[in-house]
């Protein structure tokens, strides 16, 4: 059997490696995004009954007071932010307009509870058209998903402070926004994805392919006819024009897909006066989301790095003791490995829908739980460290005892606690410095707000407990027989995220050939999109705890730091729906 220790290596290389690789893409993303003299602002102001709001502003070197520029208005989704609208801000901005991408109520920086105000998009529009930079006679409005119904609520408060709007994967109407008429919104642009996930939602169509023969989108368009994607019906001198794209994507991959945000700019090219007549297709918002990725990989080897060096200090170097090792797992691959193996992949997924349904239920939106989501994600790992646990007593599983944990409980959680305040304090130093979160897509790690930061410990503790529970199997079981550092890692991973893999893969492979996706609840299809983030999340979970424990023969340590970075990174990525 191969031991659980690895002799000691520079373990300073790889902090120093992850901290480069921050720097280098926090530096080509903030290039990227300011090229051409574009400032990026960090704004706060008051909005409706004195809610807090935030927004990045981007102002391009043209808008002056004396030469004010056009005007956007960008608002994000439901689980998003206002980082979540670079790409489009980004070549919005690029091309002479200055752009405020909205934190909506509830989300990012801006106050709880969602769904507040008209999701705080009218506050939007109004901050916007105070600033003297923005041509008031030149203003376009844009959203994503429910970050549409935004822009939609305020073109309805505001008929007269808006020229154009584009919706991408996003409606007019029931359930959240005013309903769309042959007038209203002024020229409208809808980009709506033909795999996208909330056809019935948003257009009242079985399928996204069938969005043209929306009887509610034929209404908006003023035709009986099914609509023809990128044809320009009605009149853009009156205010009048209407049209479709129909990209060949997702929802979630309107915010990263070259196509959807070259209509958006077309469209507004078409509409708005003032900006450059630089082509739709000349792009370069990727780059920057190459340097946020490259940012948080180095994140990930930062903490890596962060672990080694943190074990070599005299407060931490006794969690290297082999005297703290689990028991050891079976010497060979046999039938109870193969067991174990195929129920850690397969039950956490297969348990994934129901069980956060379930948690719905039980753990409603409240102050002391705010995210409603989060709760169900919380209630899921609960649920499986229980299943986890009672297996693993059933069938006598090394590991199936809790007690006792370690013989340095405290000591693995000042250990852990010291891993994630570097990480948070280099995350908060980007931010800072940069106005730039460590992404990809919509995965992302970003400072918490006050609101939740104090929702955080809540969550901390279930995660906590489930990877206690699940990573002292996994760690007892699974990784010691497999030879070799390589084998153990994938291992891992295979044993925590395997089944969402495969599960993904059933839900889009369905969606690819049918057009439709297993959905057994009307949020089904967003859970769906959420258990996208436990790709990456358990990838991480699975190298930092087979890292720390091949380290220390513990467990403990691994699993401290893998829950207060998931707790963290679910936290900021969810929507807070309770006050």
């Amino acid at each position: 059997m191969n031991p659980p220790h690895t002799p000691p290596k520079s373990s300073a290389r790889l902090l120093w490696a992850g901290l480069l690789l921050v720097i280098a893409g926090v530096l080509l993303a903030h290039f990227v995004q300011t090229a051409g003299g574009v400032r990026i602002q960090d704004v706060r102001f008051t909005g409706t009954n004195g809610t807090p709001m935030s927004a990045h502003l981007y102002v391009p070197p043209n808008a002056t007071a004396k030469t004010p520029a056009p005007g956007v208005l960008a608002v994000h989704g439901y689980f998003n932010s206002r980082e979540a609208q670079s790409g489009f801000a980004i070549e919005f901005a690029r091309r002479g307009y200055v752009v405020l991408a909205l934190d909506q109520t509830g989300h990012g920086y801006s106050a709880p509870p969602a769904f507040a105000n008209a999701f705080g998009g009218i506050d939007g529009l109004k901050y916007l058209r105070s600033l003297d930079i923005v041509d008031k006679d030149n203003i376009g409005l844009e959203g994503h998903s429910m970050g549409g119904w935004a822009v939609v609520n305020a073109a309805a408060a505001m008929p007269d402070a808006y020229k154009a709007l584009v919706l991408e994967g996003s409606s007019t109407g029931k359930p959240f926004a005013p309903e769309g008429t042959p007038e209203f919104p002024r020229n409208l642009a809808v980009v709506f994805s033909r795999y996208d996930e909330f056809p019935g939602i948003m257009w009242n169509v079985p399928t996204a392919a069938e969005v043209s023969n929306s009887k509610k989108l034929q209404s908006v368009f003023a035709t009986d006819a099914p609509v023809e994607p990128g044809r320009v019906y009605g009149s853009l001198e009156a205010g009048t024009a209407r049209v479709l794209y129909t990209p060949a994507i997702t929802h979630p991959m309107d915010h990263i897909s070259p196509t959807a945000i070259g209509h958006a700019v077309d469209w507004f090219q078409r509409t708005l006066k003032g900006g450059s007549p630089k082509p739709a297709g000349d792009q370069v918002w990727y780059w920057k989301e190459a340097g946020t990725l490259l940012a948080l990989i180095g994140l990930a080897v930062f903490v890596l790095g962060t672990i080694d060096v943190l074990l070599r200090v005299p407060a931490f170097s006794s969690l290297r003791s082999p005297a703290s090792a689990p028991a050891a797992g079976p010497a060979t691959r046999g039938a109870r490995w193969w067991t174990a193996l195929l129920f850690g992949a397969v039950v956490p997924a297969l348990s994934f829908l129901p069980l956060c349904r379930l948690g719905g239920v039980l753990l409603p939106a409240s102050p002391w739980l705010p995210q409603l989501f989060s709760n169900e994600i919380a209630f899921w790992a609960l649920g499986n460290a229980l299943i986890v646990l009672v297996a693993a007593r059933l069938t006598r599983a090394p590991g199936a005892s809790l007690g006792p944990l370690v013989t340095q409980p405290l000591r693995a959680l000042s250990f852990a606690a010291t891993v994630f305040v570097l990480a948070y304090a280099l995350v908060a130093t980007v931010q800072f410095v940069f106005n730039l979160d460590v992404r990809i897509w919509f995965i992302a790690l970003k400072p918490m707000s006050r609101w939740q930061a104090g929702a955080f410990p809540v969550y901390l503790v279930a995660f906590a407990v489930y990877f206690v529970i699940t990573l002292r199997v996994l760690h007892a079981i699974i990784t010691p027989a497999v030879a070799g550092a390589a084998g153990q890692y994938l291992a891992a991973f295979a044993a925590l995220g395997g089944g969402f893999v495969a599960f993904l893969c059933l839900q889009y492979g369905l969606m690819l050939s049918t057009h439709r996706m297993l959905e057994f609840h009307m949020f089904d299809a967003l859970r769906t999109i959420i258990s996208i983030n436990f790709v990456p999340l358990l990838a991480f979970v699975a190298a930092v705890s087979t890292f720390a424990w091949r380290r220390t023969g513990n467990y403990l340590p691994g699993a401290l730091v893998s829950a207060a970075f998931v707790a963290w990174y679910v936290v900021v990525g969810q929507a807070t729906q309770a006050p």
